[in-house]
Parts: structure tokens; C-alpha cells; sequence
């Protein structure tokens, strides 16, 4: 019987998923379970990774149910995750030594100082193209060298193996311990241009090489799985925002897409040759396919989007579900001078201050619940706009439409006003869950699922568009109360 099928994992920030598609990139049946977030102290952020696994084989198993259809009817899997999420595991029992390292953690910070003076972050980023930020999985690794008895002497003895979530289930799968080119590039331990580990890097953050995975292309087959998914090939893996970037089919350099979930991330595709940022962007690695050279990107991460409406609704308590916020918001004409700036583990991109911390600012006695919730919304829109000012400086052609993905592109109202701050169309795809049918496409590249990239382009459509209709004068009059809200979060961490 000749596959008929491709699935994905999508192991996220709060949750993991499970999506099977068939040959037109259409979602056959998709499952998904939410994970613990775990809060040790102020600014740390862990996972349980067993959990995680077991989360993982649950969906696996409920969306080959839903579909009607056992492992022999796939034609692959591929693999996409939360990236920066670090874990290390025994190379024996295969138990994690600690939980995981979430990429939101701040815990690095005293670290990446010294690491400054050691090496010095202009250094660090021409070799990487990263900035010295916590976001980045070497220094939490380095944390827990430092911080679980007896670990470093059995990292260097080889006894321990250290991954982001996609080696984790790679190696829960298929027993190879790898990583691909986009998981590896956000590091701070690769370098770009060999897209290998650097010994001067590994050597400046105290890493023994006996515990890192060997770096292969993101749609490449790295074994075969057993259990659940036993015959299986494992056929891809790529960070969260380049899978989705390779799902919204952004093959060509100038092309750019911006995923809305916990976070949001703008990747703009720069072709074959990484460009350096100079207004607070990533060069990261897009994607490798086999055979092939890598792509580059720039990237605008913005640590704090969805999560926010989460903590409107968890911590707040002002809506009860998170769809609830479009309708609290829009029962407001505007924000009533309120700005929320969520600033949870500090900025990122384009500011990169770890010392800030969230902000509402102009509260008066007139401020309601739905201005609360539409001022939720719009940091959404402002903070993109902010890396897309920051795209534009750097870039050789100014953006002129934005592709978005995501669980909050169903909120019209965002979309709305996404478009008005950044006067540009906003099109929004008809699949919006395109991380994992990134994830699908790479792998079924890599088996001959699908014949090339053409044909992958050809599948893609849009299901909205938006586009401005706010005057320029009130749209530069609110980015100006904006910039203002931002200032006021930095220096809040000593």
C-alpha cells in the first residue's frame, strides 16, 4: 500500500499537537495536550520533558485514531518545536537530569556579563548572528553544567546528551541523537557560515562536545521510529518559526511571514547568504533541505503575545476563554489612552533589554475591562511594528505584505489594526496551523512525497486579507504614546 499521508509533531510552548495532512497540505485530523508550566521562582520558566513525551505519544495516538489510519499509511513525520528549550538527559536510563529550560527564562542574565567580557558580544554575533540575550539555549545549558551536581564531569565522561525538544523526541523515536541546522543556529554555540559547532564557541561557554547532536539538514530522513510510529521515517525537524516560515512557502529572498502564538516572530527570507542585522535583529538559519545550500533569515522575535490574552485570562481573571477578548475589546471604540507593555522576561527584538519588566501605563479613573483588553491586543500590532521599522532598516527592499499565521489570527480585530499600524496588507493563510504543515512538507520532501518546491508554492492560499484604514496622523500620533509606554519598562531589573 503506497502512503497516503504525512504527520507532524508540534511540540510548543504550552502544548503538543499532532496533525496528519494528505497529499493537497489538507489537515486530515489533528490532537493536542497541554503541558505544565512550571515557575520556580521569579523569571524562571521550566517544562517537565517526560511529560512532554508522554503528551507527544498521546496526540500521536489520538490523531491516527481520529484519521482511521495505523503508521503504515504515513509516508513520514516530521518534527517541529519550541526552540531554545533545553534539556539534558541520561544516555542510559534516558531520564531527563532536570527539567527543562524554557527559551522564556531569564536565569542566564549574571552569565551572559561574564560571557561579554569573556568574548564579547560583537564577537558572538558575527560568528552566530545571535545577540547576548537569555532567549538562547548554550548559556541554559551552561546554567545546568554549573547547577546539578556532578553533571559537567559526566557530560565530559559522555554520559549525558544535551538537545533542544526536537533531539529530545528525535532520540525518544529513533535513538539518534541529532539536531537540524534552524535548532542548532539558535545556540549561540554554531556557527553560521560552517553551520557546525565552533570549538572557540564551546570552549568560551565551558560545553564539553561529547554531549552535543551531530547538526544534519532540516528535511532529511535521520532514522526510522519505533513505537507507535514503529516503520515510520523521521524526516524532518525545524524550529517552530522556521517550519512555519517554510509552510507559508516564503521560498523566495523578500518574502516574510509573522506567526502569532505565545510569542510572535517575523522571519523575513534573505536568501542564501546570512545578513547581518543592525537594528536588533536575528540571522538565523531558515532551513536546509538536503542536497541543497541553507537559506538565511532575519528575524523579529517578540517574546509576549498570546501568553498576554492567557494572563488576561488566567491571572486577571477578565474573560474566561481567550476568544472572549475580541468581543470585550471591540466594546470599546479605542484604548482610552491605556498601553500595555508586556515585558514579562524583558524585551527582545529590536530592543533586547533583559532588565525590563511589563508595564500599564496611562491608567486613569476612566480606563475599563475592555480598554484593558483592546490595549492587550494592539501590543500585539505595536511590537511588530517595531521589528518590521527594524526589518525595513536593515533589508534592501521595505516590506510591502505581511503573511501571518497562528492561533491569533482568528481575532479580526488584531488583524485589523496589525494592518493599520503597519500600513502594509496584512493575508492571512487558509491554514493557519502552517508551523506544522512546515514541519509536513520538509518531511515529505525529504521521501518524495512531494516532488519539489513548486509544487508546495502551488498548494498555498490565503483565506483574508486586510489592509489600512487608519490616518497616518493618528496611526504615528499612537506609535509615538507607544514608544513612550516602552520606555517606561527599562531599568526595572537592577
Amino acid at each position: 500500500m503506497t502512503p497516503e499521508y504525512v504527520a507532524a509533531i508540534d511540540q510548543g510552548t504550552t502544548s503538543s499537537r499532532c496533525i496528519v495532512f494528505d497529499q493537497a497540505g489538507e489537515i486530515v485530523s489533528a490532537a493536542q495536550r497541554e503541558h505544565r508550566q512550571i515557575f520556580p521562582q521569579p523569571g524562571w520558566v521550566e517544562h517537565d520533558a517526560e511529560e512532554i513525551w508522554d503528551n507527544v505519544q498521546r496526540v500521536v495516538r489520538d490523531a491516527l485514531a481520529a484519521a482511521g489510519i495505523g503508521p503504515d499509511r504515513l509516508a513520514a513525520v516530521g518534527i517541529t518545536n519550541q526552540r531554545e528549550t533545553t534539556v539534558v538527559w541520561d544516555r542510559a536510563t534516558g531520564r531527563p537530569v532536570a527539567n527543562a529550560i524554557v527559551w522564556q527564562d531569564t536565569r542566564t542574565g549574571p552569565l551572559l556579563r561574564e560571557l561579554d567580557r569573556a568574548y564579547g558580544e560583537q564577537r558572538l554575533r558575527e560568528r552566530t548572528g545571535l545577540t547576548l540575550a537569555t532567549y538562547f539555549a548554550g548559556p541554559k545549558l551552561r546554567w545546568l553544567l554549573d547547577h546539578v551536581d556532578g553533571l559537567r564531569e559526566r557530560a565530559e565522561r559522555g554520559e549525558v546528551l544535551f538537545g533542544t525538544m526536537d533531539s529530545w523526541l528525535i532520540w525518544k523515536l529513533t535513538g539518534r541523537h541529532v539536531t537540524d541546522v534552524t535548532n542548532a543556529s539558535r545556540t549561540m554555540l554554531m556557527d553560521l557560515r560552517t553551520l557546525d559547532w565552533d570549538p572557540e564557541l564551546l570552549d568560551a561557554m565551558r560545553v564539553p562536545a561529547a554531549m552535543l547532536p551531530e547538526i544534519r539538514c532540516s528535511a532529511e530522513v535521520y532514522g526510522t521510529a519505533d513505537g507507535l510510529l514503529a516503520g515510520v521515517p523521521v524526516a524532518s525537524a525545524l524550529g517552530d518559526q522556521q517550519a512555519a516560515l517554510f509552510g507559508q512557502t516564503c521560498f523566495q529572498p523578500g518574502e516574510a511571514k509573522c506567526t502569532y502564538g505565545t510569542g510572535s516572530f517575523l522571519l523575513l527570507n534573505t536568501g542564501a547568504s546570512p545578513v547581518a542585522s543592525a537594528h536588533g535583529l536575528l540571522t538565523t538559519v531558515a532551513y536546509r533541505i538536503d542536497g541543497q545550500p541553507p537559506a538565511y533569515a532575519l528575524e523579529g522575535a517578540i517574546a509576549v503575545t498570546g501568553s498576554l490574552v492567557q494572563w488576561l485570562r488566567d491571572n486577571l481573571g477578565l474573560i474566561s476563554t481567550a476568544a472572549e477578548v475580541e468581543e470585550l475589546a471591540r466594546s470599546v471604540d479605542d484604548n482610552g489612552g491605556c498601553y500595555v507593555v508586556p515585558a514579562f522576561s524583558g524585551l527582545f527584538a529590536p530592543h533586547w533589554r533583559s532588565d525590563a519588566r511589563g508595564v500599564i501605563a496611562g491608567l486613569t479613573g476612566y480606563i475599563t475591562k475592555g480598554h484593558l483588553a483592546r490595549a492587550v491586543l494592539e501590543a500585539s500590532a505595536w511590537q511588530t511594528r517595531e521589528v518590521v521599522d527594524a526589518m525595513n532598516a536593515d533589508s534592501d527592499v521595505a516590506l510591502r505584505r505581511l503573511r501571518v499565521d497562528g492561533g491569533m489570527t482568528a481575532n479580526g480585530l488584531l488583524m485589523e489594526f496589525l494592518a493599520d499600524v503597519l500600513d502594509v496588507p496584512v493575508v492571512r493563510s487558509r491554514i493557519t496551523e502552517t508551523t506544522c504543515l512546515g514541519a509536513a512538507y520538509a518531511a515529505g520532501l525529504a521521501v518524495g512525497f512531494w516532488p519539489d518546491l513548486a509544487t508546495l508554492r502551488e498548494q498555498w492560499r490565503s483565506d483574508a486579507e486586510w489592509t489600512a484604514r487608519m490616518d497616518p496622523a493618528l496611526r504615528e500620533r499612537e506609535l509615538r504614546h507607544w514608544r513612550k509606554a516602552v520606555q517606561r519598562t527599562l531599568d526595572w531589573v537592577d
